[in-house]
């Protein structure tokens, strides 16, 4: 699994910074959170093919988290891209992506379907989940984690007593199931060894509440906005934003393993500041910028 950052700055994009846009590989998926504006560009330099991506995750549908939307969309049209790509987002993302497309005309199109997310668990299938929890801002928004399953892997040393090595029947172990071979029960928990899955979560645009801690809770990566400093937090709140300490404070308590801040106003030539202040609540943090890639 794998996260690059495309856009790191705020509603306002500096030279370093671009509007928000977040892409996470996995395996064969490719998921982009938000697509603010020139995000198609931003993955051609990063060298990510936009025919790669197989969801997208709107958080809500300020400028600066869509108007990306239509020139990537067009430009995946172009690239023979065949399958249909499914966009979730807030209540009324139908409405929006409709108004947006029909605005000028689209003579390339590709098959797309519009899902509009309350809350909870919106998306699974054998591999992971994705779970959306509703924020507090200034527009109807969304607050993203992706959940991989976790895995067993068959624990060969302990099967060979069993003279069991390659067979169908692995795959109930795998599943978490027992099994009886030559009239001896298997169990799964001694037969396999779990790997735990791994969880990244996605919080921008938002005042900080408890119900945010939850949604992040354990996290092998929290992504999380950090627009203003400590000192701004009066006007954070005002604006339905968070001050770096907020998102420190999140991650602390959600028992998260790393802390990336992102969406930084262009006030900040450096964020320096900001990761300074959210190490002293806690120690795991880097701050975003345009292009950086993380393992998770």
């Amino acid at each position: 699994m794998e996260v690059t950052f495309l856009g790191t700055g705020s509603m306002v994009p500096t030279i370093e910074r671009n509007h928000s846009a977040t892409f996470l590989s996995y395996k064969n998926h490719g998921i982009l959170f938000d697509c603010g504006e020139g995000t198609q560009r931003q993955l051609r330099i990063a060298k990510l093919k936009s025919t790669k991506i197989t969801k997208i995750l709107i958080s809500h549908w300020h400028g600066d988290h869509v108007l990306g939307l239509p020139g990537l969309l067009q430009t995946m049209a172009t690239s023979s891209y065949t399958g249909t790509l499914e966009l979730y987002g807030p209540k009324g993302s139908k409405a929006f992506l409709k108004k947006m497309m029909s605005s000028f005309m689209v003579e390339a199109k590709i098959k797309v379907k519009v899902n509009d997310v309350v809350k909870g668990v919106f998306f699974e299938n054998d591999e992971f989940i994705l779970e959306a929890l509703p924020t507090k801002h200034s527009a109807p928004g969304l607050a993203f984690s992706f959940i991989e399953k976790d895995k067993r892997k068959i624990n060969l040393t302990y099967l060979k007593k069993f003279g069991l090595e390659k067979n169908p029947i692995l795959k109930k172990l795998q599943k978490g199931e027992d099994i009886v071979w030559e009239g001896k029960k298997i169990k799964a928990d001694k037969a396999t060894i779990l790997i735990k899955g791994k969880k990244v979560t996605y919080i921008i645009d938002t005042k900080s509440f408890d119900d945010l801690v939850k949604l992040a809770s354990n996290s092998d990566l929290l992504i999380c906005e950090a627009t203003l400093a400590d000192e701004f937090k009066e006007r954070a709140i005002r604006c339905f934003h968070m001050t770096s300490s907020q998102a420190a404070s999140i991650a602390k308590k959600s028992n998260v393993k790393k802390l990336i801040l992102t969406h930084f106003s262009q006030r900040y030539k450096s964020v320096s500041e900001l990761k300074e202040e959210a190490k002293k609540t806690f120690k795991n943090v880097d701050t975003a910028k345009d292009f950086m890639i993380v393992k998770v």
